[in-house]
């Protein structure tokens, strides 16, 4: 069973092809997506926890893992300013859930 309700990827985009969740940077859906493949660590974990804090809970885990956050968590909790105890929560209760 799916309980999540990602936004369809042609409402994702503006005309230009830029997510709403990036509204602040010049690239497109499809090179942020190269970008999470190709970059450096520490560029991937500002670009996720951008994407954690800007876009629908939902839509995060389009383009990313639980497992690929939780493994690299101390390298995203700081950019997420106040979503952090958002998604604090969240992982936690995830975890709770397939622990009961």
């Amino acid at each position: 069973m799916r309980v999540l309700n990602p936004t369809k990827r042609e409402k994702m985009t503006d005309p230009r092809g830029r997510p709403y969740f990036l509204w602040d940077m010049d690239i497109t859906l499809e090179r942020f997506e190269e970008m999470l493949r190709e970059t450096d660590e520490v560029t991937w974990c500002y670009l996720v926890g951008k994407l954690m804090r800007q876009a629908k809970p939902d839509d995060v885990f389009e383009f990313v893992t639980r497992v690929e956050i939780r493994a690299r968590w101390s390298g995203i909790e700081r950019h997420l300013g106040r979503t952090r105890a958002f998604w604090e929560w969240l992982l936690e209760a995830w975890e709770d859930g397939a622990r009961g």
